[in-house]
This record gives C-alpha cells, sequence and structure tokens, in this order.
C-alpha cells in the first residue's frame, strides 16, 4: 500500500508530521480527520530530493501560492491568529526562498501592516488578482473562506494551463518526429544512392533529382536556418513587448481558424471566472473589471474590457461594448447580460466559467483528435514519396541493365 507525509494541525495548535499508509491521498486525509487534527498537506512518500537551486530574492512558484494559501485558510479557519498562521505556513515552507519571502510578509503584518498590504510589497509572488480578493477579504471579515476561494481559483487557473499544455505534447512530439525523419531520408539515406546512379550514367527522373537538390540544400543550409530563425524569434520576442506590435498579434492570433476559436473559448472563461470571484467577495465592479483586466494575457481582449469599464462608468452596460469587439463569444456576452438584468452578475459569471472551461476542455480534444492524425498522413505522404522516388530511379537503372 502507498505511503503518504502528512501535516496536520493537531487540536493544541502545533503542527505535526508524519507517515501514513493509505489507498489515497484522501483515504489518509480521512484517517487522520477521525482523530480530530486538521489537515494541511498530504504527498506521496519517497520522491526524489529536488535538485534545483533556491535563488535568494525570487518568487513562489504557482504551486508554492497554492499550498500557502490553503494552508493559510486552514490556519484561520482552526482559529488562528494571522501572525501565528505566517508564521506556521513560513516555518513549514518547501525552500527557503519561500520562507524568505512568507517571513517578510509576516515582519510587515506584526508591524501593523494589513496582510493586502504586505503582499503589495511582494508583486513577483502575489498578483493583483490575489491582492485584490484578500482585501475584499479583510474588509468583509471573512478571510479564511475568501483564501479558500482563491486556492480553488488558482487551481482551476492551473489546472486549465496543463490541459492545453498537455494536449499538445503529443502532438508537438510527432511532429518533431515527422520532420526529423524526413530530414534524415533526405540528407542520409538518398545521398547515398548517387554514386551508383552516377557510375552508371543513369537519367535521373525529376522527382528523385529535386529531392537530391532539396536534401543538398538542407545540408549545407539547414544550420544557417536554424540560426536564422533562432534570431527572427528573438527579434520577434523584443518586438512583442511594444504595445503595438503585441495588440496586432493579439489580433491576429483570434482570427486563425481553430487556434483563434479555442484562444476566444480560453479568454471567456478567465474573464467569467475571475470576474465572478471578485464581485462573489463583494469587490466593486469597476475595480473588478480594472483587476480582471490585467489578469487577460491577450492585449486585444484587455482594450475589449477597457471599453467595458468605460460604459460602466457612464452608467451603462458592460455588455455592450463586449459584444461590438467581437473577441469573447456571444453565449458568454448573453449570459451577463442576464445577470446585470437580474442582478445576479457574479453568480451568472461563475456559470459561464463552468461552460466555457468544458467548451475549451472540447475543443482541445478535437484538435488533438484532427491533429494526430493528420501529421500522420502527412508524415507517411512524405516518405512514401521519398521512397517512391528512389524507386524509380532504381527501376531506371535496372532497365538500363537489361
Amino acid at each position: 500500500m502507498p505511503r503518504y507525509r502528512y501535516r496536520v494541525l493537531g487540536r493544541g495548535g502545533a503542527v505535526q508530521k508524519g507517515v501514513s499508509d493509505g489507498a489515497s491521498p484522501a483515504d489518509v486525509a480521512a484517517q487522520l480527520q477521525k482523530t480530530g487534527a486538521m489537515v494541511l498537506a498530504v504527498t506521496p512518500d519517497g520522491r526524489w530530493p529536488s535538485l534545483s537551486l533556491e535563488i535568494r530574492g525570487g518568487a513562489l512558484r504557482r504551486g508554492e501560492l497554492v499550498d500557502a494559501t490553503r494552508e493559510l485558510s486552514s490556519l484561520l479557519s482552526a482559529g488562528q491568529d494571522l501572525d501565528r498562521a505566517l508564521r506556521l505556513i513560513a516555518e513549514e515552507a518547501p525552500s527557503r526562498r519561500a520562507a524568505a519571502i512568507l517571513g517578510r510578509v509576516r515582519d510587515l503584518v506584526r508591524n501593523g501592516a494589513s496582510l493586502a498590504g504586505a503582499l503589495r510589497t511582494e508583486p513577483k509572488s502575489f498578483p493583483l488578482l490575489y491582492i485584490g480578493l484578500v482585501r475584499a477579504g479583510e474588509a468583509g471579515g471573512d478571510l479564511a473562506v475568501t483564501l479558500e476561494r482563491l486556492a480553488t481559483l488558482m487551481e482551476r487557473q492551473r489546472g486549465m494551463t496543463a490541459s492545453v499544455q498537455s494536449a499538445m505534447i503529443y502532438p508537438a512530439i510527432l511532429a518533431v518526429a515527422a520532420i526529423g525523419s524526413i530530414v534524415l531520408l533526405l540528407t542520409q539515406v538518398l545521398p547515398q544512392f548517387v554514386p551508383l546512379f552516377a557510375q552508371n550514367g543513369v537519367a535521373l527522373p525529376a522527382s528523385t533529382a529535386f529531392l537530391l537538390e532539396l536534401g543538398g540544400a538542407v545540408s549545407s543550409y539547414g544550420p544557417f536556418a536554424l540560426a536564422a530563425l533562432a534570431v527572427l524569434a528573438l527579434v520577434a520576442r523584443q518586438a512583442l513587448q511594444k504595445p503595438g506590435p503585441r495588440l496586432a498579434a493579439d489580433r491576429l492570433l483570434l482570427r486563425l481558424p481553430i487556434i483563434g476559436g479555442i484562444t476566444r473559448e480560453i479568454l471567456a472563461a478567465r474573464f467569467a471566472r475571475t470576474l465572478g470571484m471578485l464581485l462573489g467577495n463583494a469587490v466593486p465592479l469597476l475595480q473588478a473589471l480594472a483587476i480582471v483586466r490585467d489578469v487577460l494575457g491577450n492585449h486585444a481582449a484587455r482594450e475589449a474590457v477597457a471599453a467595458a469599464a468605460e460604459s460602466v462608468k457612464t452608467g451603462q452596460s458592460m455588455t455592450k461594448p463586449m459584444q461590438n469587439s467581437a473577441i469573447f463569444p456571444s453565449r458568454l456576452v448573453h449570459l451577463l447580460r442576464l445577470g446585470e438584468a437580474t442582478a445576479q452578475l457574479g453568480p451568472l459569471a461563475l456559470r459561464a466559467a463552468d461552460q466555457h472551461e468544458e467548451r475549451t476542455r472540447l475543443a482541445l480534444q478535437r484538435m488533438v483528435a484532427l491533429l494526430v492524425p493528420a501529421i500522420t498522413i502527412f508524415m507517411g505522404a512524405a516518405v512514401a514519396g521519398i521512397v517512391s522516388s528512389l524507386l524509380l530511379a532504381m527501376l531506371s537503372l535496372n532497365n538500363i541493365a537489361q
């Protein structure tokens, strides 16, 4: 049976560590809860130690931030004061870097700063959305509940990002294998037959001659082409740091046939989830839109949200500018308009987020289902074409021999 390491908060308020056997982390957590302890973390035992170097002055990683947020929520729910809770999670931090960041936040809180104010001094670790929700939780007196919701939100965002990355791994590996196989045939296999054809004075078929010239070009100029692509990528990256080129690139991305549709669904899910979370924590709509605007990575979508905020300032609906931008799906705009009309904007935004997250998942599945056979067919056709050209040349050689 697998073994798991756990950290729990005992009845006396002390953090306890240990190892336990269980079928799953949930099983171990259930066993520990029966003893009256509050579970802070359950992780598989026997993991390899981290070989990464810890850099001072860095930032909390996304996983570290999620774990710290959930543990802080659990400690506050158990009745611990904020100072002691911050001290405990700093002591239990997985690295010296994380402990130093959390320790600096705790020192500011001990000196009289609010938690949101202390977090604002570490902008690399705590994004604007995080700080805004913590401020709202402190103002509403339900910081523990807000932190729990915030941890759930970050886990959802991390899950969506992981879904996109995981969906693209197999097609990317397949594409690299296809390109590598074709390059290997052109540069290593076909040239082996050139002396044989030259010695026998065979007139090569046009397709074979073309492939031999193509293979020679790839061998001679391939490294230079790769270097040029690398330089072009660096130049493009620098250009995309500027607002104008970045806005044009983001607009172009949204117009692409398949990728553009998936990007719109991802933006809609992120917009709706963040807006619903902020409104559910009593953050004013204008402030919520300002935070949402910074959360969205696409500059074209950010412009649309800014226009929606300007519309709200004048007392009008925020959905009309969003609809005019033609960036967000009509389903999202319809639900938000209904939420404004019924004073249920927050709950309906969260419902829209669920729908668009599901649509994103389905769209990714369809894209992978199309990409994999398309790449496979392309690879098969290319290899078949190369082999056919080689066989034609061999048949010409055979005819001469006869």
